[in-house]
C-alpha cells in the first residue's frame, strides 16, 4: 500500500530515484566504507559488506543524438545490467561490479569516441549553456568554445599529464550564467558590450512597456514617446547588458557579431574540502570571439592551468592557491593586464575589500 501510495504521489514529477538505483547501491546505501582511483576514468567505491561499484566515467559532448543515446544504453545492457549515469557535467558513467568490464567499457568505449578520463587530479568535461545553437541572448558560442578548449587540455581529462587537484571549468554564454562559472575553478563567461538596439517601430506592437521596464535589474529602461510612439528608452551608464529586455522583448535585440566576446574568470568551487565554498572572480575583461577555434580563449585557459599546475600545493584548488600567493602575483605569472574592470564597483563591494596594510606588492616566495 505504501508503495502504491508513493507511486501516486509521484505521478506528477520524476519517479523516486530509488526505483532506479543499481541493486548493489540499493544493498549499501549508506554504509559505503571508501573509494579510490583505479586508473584513468575509472574509480571503484567498496562497502562495508565487501561489495564493490565499478564506474566507468567517460566523455560525451552534452549535446546527444539518440543514436549515441542508444549505444550508451547498449554498452550499459551489454556490461552492466542496464545501469548508468550521467553526470553533472554531462559524462556518462558505467556502473558494473565486475572489474573486468571495467577495462572491456573502457576500452569500447573509447572506440566509440568517448574516451574515459576526468576523475581525480584532472580536469574533466566542461559544463555548458546552449551557445549559438539554442540561446536567444547567447554572447559567445557554448559546444563550439567547449570542444576548441578540451581538445586543447585532453591530456589533463585522460591522465596523461596531472595536476594539484580537482580542476573544474565551466562555460555560460551570457552573464545570466546558467551554467556554473560563478563556482568554478576557470570560467568561461560571454559578454556583451553594448546595449540593446532598440525597434521604436515595432516595440509597443510586439511587447508590454511596463513588463520590459520591470525586466531590467538596474532599472535602465523606462518608458519615452519616441516619434509620436509609445516605446522606451535605455540609459546607456546603467545597462549591464544582461538581455533581460531581449527575453520579454524581441524588438529589443542585443547580440552584436563584433562587439560581443568572452571573458575569464577564475578561483570558484563548491566544495568545502580545506576552505569555504568561493566565487570565481575576474580575470580577462574581454576576448573577441573567434570561431571557430577560439584560439586566444584557449590560450588565456591554458595558461591558468599551467601557472596553477606549476605553483599550487597538492589538493590545492585555483582559488584556494590564488588566495595563498595573493591576486598581484596572480596577474604576474599569468601575464593578465589589470584593467579597470577588475575594480568591483558593486554597492556591497567594500565588504570584499582588503581593509589592512597587508598587500603584497613584491614577488611572494615560499
Amino acid at each position: 500500500m505504501a508503495e502504491a501510495q508513493r507511486e501516486r504521489l509521484t505521478d506528477i514529477g520524476p519517479p523516486h530515484y530509488e526505483k532506479y538505483l543499481p541493486p548493489v547501491v540499493k544493498k549499501n546505501y549508506g554504509q559505503w566504507k571508501y573509494h579510490e582511483l583505479v586508473e584513468p576514468g575509472v574509480m571503484v567505491h567498496v562497502a562495508e559488506s565487501g561489495d564493490e561499484l565499478y564506474s566507468v566515467r567517460c566523455a560525451s559532448p552534452r549535446l546527444l543524438s539518440i543514436q549515441t543515446i542508444r549505444k550508451f544504453a547498449d554498452l550499459a545492457d551489454k556490461y552492466c545490467d542496464g545501469h548508468l549515469r550521467f553526470t553533472s557535467r554531462h559524462n556518462v558513467e558505467f556502473l558494473t561490479t565486475k572489474k573486468e568490464n571495467a577495462a572491456k567499457i573502457k576500452k569500447e568505449a573509447g572506440e566509440m569516441g568517448f574516451p574515459a578520463g576526468g576523475i581525480g587530479h584532472g580536469i574533466t568535461s566542461i559544463v555548458h549553456t546552449q551557445g549559438w545553437v539554442h540561446c536567444h541572448s547567447a554572447a559567445t558560442d557554448a559546444s563550439g568554445v567547449v570542444k576548441a578548449v578540451m581538445d586543447d587540455l585532453f591530456e589533463y581529462f585522460n591522465g596523461e599529464k596531472q595536476v594539484p587537484g580537482k580542476c573544474r571549468i565551466a562555460l555560460a554564454c551570457c552573464l545570466n550564467m546558467c551554467g556554473a562559472v560563478h563556482c568554478s575553478d576557470i570560467a568561461i563567461l560571454g559578454v556583451h558590450t553594448k546595449p540593446p538596439r532598440i525597434s521604436h517601430e515595432n516595440l509597443n506592437k510586439m511587447c508590454e512597456i511596463p513588463l520590459v521596464s520591470a525586466s531590467c535589474p538596474t532599472a535602465a529602461i523606462r518608458p519615452a514617446t519616441v516619434d509620436g510612439k509609445a516605446s522606451v528608452e535605455v540609459i546607456e551608464e546603467q545597462c549591464m547588458f544582461c538581455a533581460n529586455c531581449f527575453t520579454v522583448c524581441p524588438a529589443m535585440p542585443l547580440a552584436d557579431p563584433d562587439a560581443d566576446g568572452i571573458s575569464i574568470w577564475v578561483g570558484g568551487k563548491v566544495s568545502d574540502a580545506r576552505s569555504k565554498p568561493m566565487f570565481s572572480k575576474l580575470a580577462v575583461p574581454f576576448i573577441p570571439n573567434n570561431p571557430p577555434r577560439w584560439p586566444e580563449t584557449i590560450a588565456a585557459v591554458r595558461k591558468i592551468v599551467e601557472v596553477w599546475a606549476d605553483n599550487a600545493r597538492p589538493y590545492e584548488r585555483v582559488g584556494e592557491w590564488i588566495e595563498r600567493v595573493g591576486w598581484p602575483r596572480f596577474f604576474r605569472l599569468t601575464g593578465f593586464e589589470f584593467q579597470k574592470e577588475h575594480v568591483d564597483d558593486f554597492k556591497y563591494a567594500g565588504l570584499s575589500y582588503n581593509r589592512s596594510a597587508q598587500l603584497t606588492h613584491e614577488p611572494w616566495e615560499e
